[in-house]
């Protein structure tokens, strides 16, 4: 399952800018769902891949989708017409994203996303709202249970607080 919580900590101490999408998000949310992986929507931009990329520096990075599972070796060159970057490191799967289905790109993923603190810093995860919309773009078996549960959850914050 990997180490999740430290490897989110790396690239917020490594000033990545980014917005937690996926189970990870649900999670914080509230959903006793597991999730074995990290999901965000990234700025694509070079400063912020190269920052990326000294996060995970001496976690041993590869990319995960491909055959050989090479390593990660970003250049400013190589950043260009990235959209995605689906890498297994040491601590743990991270799946980087340039846009959400049923949200938008990374611009719009911000835009509808909430800060939370975590214990070594802070960083955005989508609103529940956003969350919910984008499991339901994404209409696969597995976001079934995950939206029952959010939406559960937004019931009750919505509900007023004297039928509580």
């Amino acid at each position: 399952m990997g180490d999740l919580p430290n490897l989110l900590k790396r690239l917020i101490q490594h000033k990545v800018v980014f917005v937690v999408v996926g189970g990870y998000a649900a999670v914080a949310h509230g959903c006793s769902l597991v999730t074995l992986d990290v999901d965000i929507c990234s700025d694509f931009s070079v400063e912020n891949l190269m920052r990326l990329q000294a996060a995970l520096a001496d976690l041993y990075p590869v990319h995960r989708m491909t055959p050989k599972r090479l390593p990660l070796r970003l250049s400013p060159e190589s950043c260009q017409g990235l959209e995605n970057l689906y890498l297994d490191t040491d601590l743990g799967q991270l799946d980087c994203l340039g846009s959400v289905l049923g949200i938008g790109d990374f611009t719009a993923v911000q835009k509808r996303s909430v800060p939370i603190r975590l214990p070594w810093g802070r960083c955005r995860i989508l609103s529940l709202e956003a969350l919910i919309e984008a499991k339901q773009a994404m209409d696969r078996p597995r976001d079934k249970e995950a939206i029952l549960q959010l939406s559960a959850i937004q019931e009750k914050h919505q509900a007023p607080k004297d039928r509580l």
